[in-house]
């Protein structure tokens, strides 16, 4: 008989009873907005931004509605203008050249690597082409963080860091988002902590911040957030930066906190998940694993792997072979974008040329999500299934 899978790829762990216990207390508030509070009460939000802060170790954090936003944000806190280029990585998701996009800039795309990583010297190249870098550590990849500092700082490049797909992740030893002047992240259902929607914001920038704050909508409330600059730090911006809304209300803020007081534990879970399928897989002929370079201690949300230089034909074979035994894999090599696949080349609203080594990379990269709802032997099974499949239709090729 053969095995087939029967799990869903969407079905995310319930919410927990410590968050939902909270949720309903903001509910029966009636208290949602964030500067809406009791005499004497900080607000859920303003307690979610100083716990995400101190987690991260950085001195300040806004809650906004969406990771987008979050990035988008951070491009205004950063002056950027209609014209200006940023610089982003080819291997991302749209929605962050859509943040770049959103603000009238133009996305300069940078390669990647077999790694899944922003290629570092197609990035040395293109350096002197812009003021601001946003890297997307995309799908959870994280690339030679000292050599992309060393690279960005002789420039004079300003680092944005998407951590999306990496928060709780680390290179050596140092968390993602740390090393850039801003870092968002998101809370989207399908990443680490979940509220539907939803973004952080972090820094140590007292001015971009000051500006981040109020470009979020805090009008002059912006005293009320426990992780901001000093007061003094708005003086110059709080009259001419402009009020784009985007704030997190406290019934998500309420979700997310006991979530985040779990991370390090969610994490270990996901790559327990992640190093099943990867055992699994490694050894497949036609199939590459991505290896992971000692330093970075990753989140195993999702894993990649490369078919490198199959024709399209087969790799719709083994997608549609996969699916029929219950496994959702999502192919970036698609000549068409289909749900969350894109590629830079899709993207009409912001020109590029062709990278022909980096294109050989995307048309061979296949993404499968690892929920944690998984166990480890439902892991094992579809580490098989996909062995089985990519095998059979490798040996009839």
């Amino acid at each position: 008989m053969t095995d087939r899978f029967t799990g869903s790829f969407t079905q995310q762990e319930a919410i927990p009873e410590e968050g939902i216990t909270a949720a309903l207390e903001v509910l029966n508030s009636g208290r949602l907005h964030r500067y809406n509070v009791a005499e004497g009460e900080a607000g859920e939000v303003a307690l979610l931004e100083q716990d995400f802060a101190a987690q991260m170790g950085a001195k300040y954090c806004l809650a906004v509605a969406s990771g987008g936003y979050a990035l988008a944000t951070a491009l205004r806190a950063l002056d950027v203008k209609p014209g200006d280029k940023v610089l982003t990585n080819a291997f991302t998701l749209a929605p962050v050249p859509g943040a770049i996009a959103s603000v009238g800039a133009v996305p300069v795309f940078v390669g990647v690597t077999e790694d899944l990583v922003i290629d570092l010297e197609d990035l040395a190249a293109k350096a002197d082409q812009a003021d601001v870098l946003m890297l997307s550590h995309m799908r959870g990849h994280l690339c030679d963080m000292d050599r992309l500092v060393e690279i960005c700082d002789a420039q004079g490049l300003k680092v944005i860091e998407d951590c999306a797909h990496t928060m709780g992740a680390r290179w050596s030893g140092v968390l993602s988002g740390r090393q850039g002047v801003m870092a968002a992240y998101s809370t989207q259902t399908y990443k680490h902590v979940n509220s539907g929607e939803g973004g952080l914001l972090i820094s140590d920038d007292d001015a971009l911040m000051a500006r981040a704050i109020m470009l979020s909508g805090s009008y002059m409330l912006y005293e009320r957030h426990l992780a901001r600059p000093p007061v003094e730090a708005f003086e110059d911006v709080k009259y001419v930066t402009p009020n784009i809304s985007g704030r997190m209300d406290h019934l998500r803020a309420a979700i997310l906190r006991p979530q985040l007081r779990d991370l390090d534990t969610q994490c270990a879970r996901w790559n327990d998940r992640y190093r099943v399928v990867e055992d699994g897989l490694r050894g497949t002929p036609g199939l590459t694993v991505v290896e992971r370079p000692d330093q970075e201690s990753y989140v195993g949300s999702s894993i990649q792997f490369l078919l490198l230089d199959w024709s399209e034909d087969k790799v719709n074979d083994v997608i549609h072979r996969c699916l029929a035994r219950g496994v959702e894999l999502k192919w970036f090599g698609g000549a068409e974008p289909a749900g969350f696949t894109s590629r830079y080349d899709s993207w009409l609203y912001a020109p590029s040329e062709p990278m022909p080594a980096s294109d050989r990379v995307l048309k061979g990269i296949v993404d499968m999500r690892l929920p944690l709802t998984f166990s480890l032997e439902d892991c094992a099974l579809i580490a098989r299934i996909i062995r089985a499949e990519v095998s059979a239709v490798w040996q009839g090729a």
